[in-house]
């Protein structure tokens, strides 16, 4: 018996013991896991040890994933460009103007339709000068022009460029609101830009995207004096847009909206402007004298081909332009250009294709000499071009 009580002593003892030590051992944790309420203590200690416990994954983070820019806000840029676009109705006696290019689109919309189109265009000057495609115009024996404001005015056409297809119009108003011109040389695939017009009769539209390719050449004129040197988009253009201004994120004139790739007659994705700088050269002719001062240059010219430069024994050489024949007259003859001349620069800019040799030429003046790189036998040699006027 006494043995029993010694044992129930003994094991209530260590019960005790065991209780105290677990109750002291819990009131420590708890005190550990207290908030720090003193100032000396930092109040941020579990995220610096999160850092702390992985100090290579967040610099290599840091390296391998940059700061990104913030996604563009085009707010700015269409508040600006709205006020200068107008709407345009282009009525005639026949048919109805397309009122965007579509290449590869043929059938249904060749037959007659409704007289009268509509198109956009975009204001030049504050004394009422406008600037808009040809193709919407050219038929037209009344042309009226709405701004956002919902002023309507009749139109008349200052003069017009076909081989571009640009048209300047003039309205009789005044304080007009218009766009600061951007540099389309300037221009870089992957910038953000925007389309402004009245796309299937909706007006005051704005799209976005980016500049998709620059001198682009889509065979749209069928004159080989055309000038086709396109900025391409993705920014959304469908009938109802030609005419209108592409536009830059900080809201300037980049070019002028023409032309769309399609099977459909709608937008599929790729959109055509012509640029400003070109835009600006053949505007301001109309302007003064009614019509495009075109410089002639006088050649038949084609971007190099494979075939090009085995022909003429070509080494290092993959990019200019070949002259194909000279014509009689003309700024090339009387500058001593020869066929087969390969052209591969302007001055200092490097010519690597056809089109942008036309845009370049397009945009010289009469009288402008142009210092032409040729390479020519193999030697690379510089021809000094006066620019004579193109013949009537």
């Amino acid at each position: 018996m006494q043995s029993f009580w010694r044992l129930f002593a003994a094991a209530l003892g260590g019960g005790i013991l065991a209780a105290v030590l677990v109750l002291a051992a819990v009131g420590g944790r708890k005190a550990a896991v207290q908030p720090a309420t003193s100032t000396d203590m930092a109040p941020a200690a579990a995220p610096l040890s999160v850092q702390n416990e992985t100090p290579m994954l967040v610099a290599d983070d840091s390296e391998a994933f940059p700061e990104l820019p913030l996604p563009v806000d085009l707010r700015a840029a269409a508040r600006v460009a709205t006020p200068a676009v107008v709407h345009i109705t282009a009525r005639n006696g026949g048919r109805r103007r397309e009122t965007v290019k579509a290449l590869f689109n043929r059938g249904a919309d060749d037959e007659p339709m409704i007289a009268g189109g509509e198109g956009s265009g975009v204001i030049y000057t504050s004394n009422g000068y406008l600037i808009t495609n040809n193709h919407v115009v050219e038929t037209a024996t009344e042309i009226i022009v709405t701004t956002t404001d919902r002023r309507t005015f009749p139109a008349s056409l200052v003069g017009a460029d076909p081989k571009s297809d640009l048209a300047v119009l003039k309205i009789e108003a005044n304080d007009l609101p218009f766009l600061e011109l951007a540099d389309s040389d300037a221009a870089e695939p992957g910038q953000w830009v925007l389309a402004v017009g009245s796309p299937l009769g909706l007006t005051s539209t704005v799209t976005a995207g980016i500049v998709s390719a620059k001198g682009r050449s889509i065979q749209l004129f069928p004159e080989l004096d055309a000038i086709e040197s396109f900025l391409q988009t993705d920014a959304a253009v469908n009938p109802g847009n030609s005419g209108g201004p592409l536009v830059t994120a900080d809201g300037k004139l980049l070019g002028i909206n023409t032309a769309i790739a399609s099977r459909t007659g709608r937008f599929q994705g790729y959109s055509f402007a012509i640029p400003i700088n070109l835009v600006r050269r053949i505007a301001d002719d109309i302007i003064e004298y009614g019509s495009f001062q075109r410089a002639f240059l006088g050649v038949e010219i084609s971007t190099l081909t494979r075939s090009d430069v085995k022909r003429l024994k070509l080494k290092n050489r993959t990019e200019g332009v070949v002259v194909d024949a000279i014509f009689a007259g003309g700024s090339a003859e009387t500058a001593g250009l020869l066929v087969n001349d390969l052209i591969i620069g302007i001055g200092e800019r490097p010519i690597r294709d056809l089109p942008e040799l036309t845009e370049f030429i397009g945009r010289a003046k009469v009288g402008e000499t142009l210092n032409l790189k040729v390479v020519r036998n193999g030697l690379v040699r510089e021809v000094i071009v006066k620019m004579l006027a193109a013949k009537e």
